[in-house]
């Protein structure tokens, strides 16, 4: 366990203390855990196949492929696919494709509108109690 987090000593190098901040820093922004965890993980290598993150992160096939939609929405990760020698289906082969700034940027804003909604009903509220 590292920092309170069930991350195990994996090639993710969450033990690296930096990492396990951003990682807790996106999910106190509203990132899904396993967002963060892919995002974190994502932005220490050049380019990881859907196994390796479910072993690095320890994130189940299905977590991981929830977790990719998002970024695939958002035009945060490329996705590629290699052939792989003999029978079965191409591998997939992930890279983040946002910059991090960018990711961050996302959040950012995102924040920004809430808090200007909340700041609107507090308006409102104010009006309506002096009316």
């Amino acid at each position: 366990m590292v920092g309170g987090s069930n991350i195990e000593k994996i090639a993710i190098n969450l033990t690296d203390e930096k990492d396990l901040e951003f990682l807790q820093g996106l999910q106190n922004l509203g990132a899904n855990r396993n967002v963060a965890h892919l995002i974190t993980y994502l932005k220490n290598v050049k380019e990881v196949s859907s196994r390796d993150i479910e072993k690095a992160i320890g994130l189940r096939q299905p977590e991981v492929s929830i977790a990719m939609r998002t970024l695939r929405e958002r035009y945060w990760v490329t996705e590629n696919e290699v052939k792989k020698n003999g029978k079965g289906r191409p591998m997939k082969i992930y890279a983040l494709g946002a910059t991090i700034d960018e990711i961050i940027d996302y959040y950012e804003a995102e924040k920004a509108q809430e808090a200007t909604q909340k700041m609107v009903a507090i308006q409102r509220l104010k009006e309506l109690i002096s009316a």
